[in-house]
């Protein structure tokens, strides 16, 4: 890359449904991981875990989460149960970023989900750096406190996102990115 900004300037997401073998291997996805978690963590609370999805492990997931779908919506489509059952599958590999919530450590909830958050940003970044796709994504299921308890979630545990890794498919073109100069305005006392 030309400039040290280049990884940023032009990482992108790949659409989940548009990734496929091959995965990071064990070591890369140790070396992805371990940079991942390199985050601020005000209070050295690490308030964060991760969860693998892999191999027949994603379509039994994705099965359970359609039983409970339609547990929400009894009149749920069979286009959307189909969505549902193999939303997971598409990638070879997804995590599952966690916040791990210490509401005894003086530490504002927020800045744990942020630092979380950094989590799932890192693996995408990194994998963008080391040449695979990734998408993060959340959806229902992210916030569903059934789906919580199926991931082995505790009370103060909850879904970041799911990160979908896998290799492009396809060329991914950018999309229109903001102007920074709608965005950034100068404070003055």
């Amino acid at each position: 890359m030309s400039s040290p900004l280049a990884l940023l300037q032009q990482r992108h997401s790949a659409p989940s449904r548009q990734l496929g073998e091959p995965a990071p291997d064990a070591t890369t996805l140790r070396a992805l991981l371990e940079a991942a978690i390199r985050v601020p963590d005000h209070g050295k609370l690490v308030p964060f875990r991760l969860i693998e999805l892999r191999g027949h492990s994603k379509l039994r997931f994705g099965e359970l989460l359609t039983e409970r779908a339609i547990q929400r919506d009894p009149q749920l489509p069979e286009s959307k149960r189909e969505k549902e059952r193999f939303r997971y599958t598409f990638a070879p590999l997804v995590i599952v970023v966690v916040a791990r919530l210490h509401d005894d450590a003086g530490i504002p909830e927020i800045e744990q989900k942020l630092c979380a958050g950094n989590v799932a940003y890192n693996i995408l970044l990194g994998a963008y750096a080391q040449g695979f796709g990734a998408q993060w994504l959340t959806g229902w299921a992210a916030y569903d406190p059934e789906v919580a308890s199926l991931l082995g979630l505790a009370k103060n545990e909850c879904v970041i996102g799911f990160v979908h890794l896998g290799t492009s498919q396809t060329d991914i073109p950018d999309r229109d990115r903001p102007a920074l100069d709608n965005l950034l305005s100068q404070w003055n006392a």
